[in-house]
């Protein structure tokens, strides 16, 4: 595991690097609002994607590295990731990027991955709509993706569930927001699908 520190417009990322052996692309994860890339959604998926050959970065926002919980407006935490994403871009010579996250990075995820060139997208607990507030939608930031995307949510997760259309896809699995009733599950339909969405890049 190593750790790079890349300076941004709004104070140095980091990003824990997870190498694959023989890794053909590089999934990014960033993490939600008010938590780390300790979370264990994130965990289970960087260790899954690792034994499947992809490289894993998971990317502290700047205002974490800070010590803020708080986050940083909208703006700022998406050109922070872009900056990331082309610092890794260039670490890891040009392989295919993925992006995704869990809640708050997965909104990151989906509205940078065009600018980004990213060629697909991992949701794990989009927050469809804050909890009790349905008319609130993100829904248009995930529908605004147009590389293929795949969305992990828990059955009960109170901030909602997004519609499927046919660029993503919605797997439900026990649990709510956290996405920790079931890790195997979350890992298993994660790694599935990288494979897949994956193959023409490889």
């Amino acid at each position: 595991m190593t750790t790079l520190e890349i300076a941004t417009d709004h104070g140095p990322a980091r990003a824990e690097l997870h190498c694959a052996e023989e890794g053909g692309a590089v999934l990014l994860l960033g993490h939600g609002a008010g938590g780390g890339i300790d979370a264990k959604d994130l965990v289970a998926v960087a260790g899954a994607a690792q034994t499947a050959g992809v490289h894993v970065a998971l990317v502290e926002q700047p205002y974490r590295v800070a010590g803020r919980r708080a986050p940083a407006p909208a703006a700022q935490l998406d050109r922070a990731w872009l900056t990331v994403a082309d610092e890794l871009s260039a670490h890891f010579d040009a392989l295919p990027l993925v992006f995704g996250g869990r809640s708050s990075g997965a909104r990151v995820a989906c509205r940078t991955a065009a600018e980004g060139q990213a060629v697909a997208v991992l949701c794990l607990a989009f927050p469809e709509h804050p909890p009790g507030r349905p008319e609130k939608t993100r829904q248009p930031e995930l529908d605004a993706v147009t590389a293929p995307a795949l969305v992990i949510q828990g059955e009960r997760d109170p901030f909602g569930r997004p519609e499927p259309a046919p660029h993503h896809e919605i797997v439900l699995v026990s649990g709510d927001h956290s996405l920790s009733a079931d890790l195997d599950a979350v890992a298993r339909a994660a790694t599935e699908w990288l494979g897949r969405v994956l193959r023409p890049h490889l």
